[in-house]
């Protein structure tokens, strides 16, 4: 499944209270790597943005007054999604932001769930380090991934970094680079991504020999005598 990783920035914590998005940054995998395509936009919230987000993204009102607003990148937005698999960082904010910015459109697509299956990072570092710190900060530290040029939040940044913790968490690849810069399709600028050869030649796939496949069965047999049927013929079957 085609995958995006996607992160956002917001003028404040709850868009029942009237907060908006005012970043979109997303990063498209496909085959454990970069495939190039990626979506980046600024947007104008039509409101204030609160002073401890500004904090935290360095977003400033000035900044975003020249900006479009969500209706108007809205269409292009959806497009580069639907049908995806998002992986998210505490995808419960960000997805909840999105639904309310949709469900204020004329033309309206429904909520993002109707549309693309959605993996929550946070919950599956919960998972595998209960009671440890899973922010992304954290997360870098731990699987060795270099963020040292994260001084604040950046939606484009920070889904460029959840890549690799996304991949190291899900099979221990961190092969991704972060060295280099690029403009996106929207015309916006990307920087540091590094993208994989898209035409590299696919990984061999190496099936087990007749041998390896009657140790295998011997050794499941094995299993089978002393504690029931093995797990993996449960599997298999």
């Amino acid at each position: 499944m085609r995958q995006i990783v996607l992160d956002t920035e917001t003028t404040g914590l709850d868009p029942h209270q009237g907060h908006r998005i005012i970043e979109i940054g997303c990063v498209e995998v496909a085959d454990r790597s970069l495939t190039g395509r990626h979506y980046h936009v600024y947007i104008n919230p039509e409101r204030e943005i609160d002073d401890g987000a500004i904090e935290v993204h360095g977003i400033t009102n000035e900044f975003l007054t020249d900006k479009p607003v969500f209706a108007e990148v809205a269409e292009a937005f959806f497009e580069f999604i639907q049908g995806a698999e998002l992986i998210i960082h505490n995808a419960a904010f960000d997805v909840g932001f999105i639904n309310h910015e949709f469900a204020m459109l004329a033309n309206n697509p429904g909520v993002v769930e109707n549309h693309c299956r959605i993996i929550d990072t946070l919950e599956m570092a919960r998972r595998k380090h209960p009671g440890q710190k899973n922010n992304l900060d954290a997360l870098c530290k731990r699987y060795g991934i270099d963020n040292s040029h994260r001084e604040l939040h950046g939606a484009l940044l920070d889904a460029e970094i959840l890549a690799e913790v996304y991949l190291a968490m899900t099979g221990g690849q961190t092969a991704l680079s972060l060295d280099a810069g690029s403009d996106n399709e929207e015309g916006g600028q990307v920087s540091g991504l590094k993208r994989l050869d898209a035409n590299r030649p696919r990984l061999r796939v190496i099936g087990a020999t007749d041998d390896e496949q009657q140790a295998h069965e011997a050794i499941l047999e094995i299993l089978d005598k002393s504690a029931g049927q093995a797990l993996w013929r449960q599997l298999d079957g």
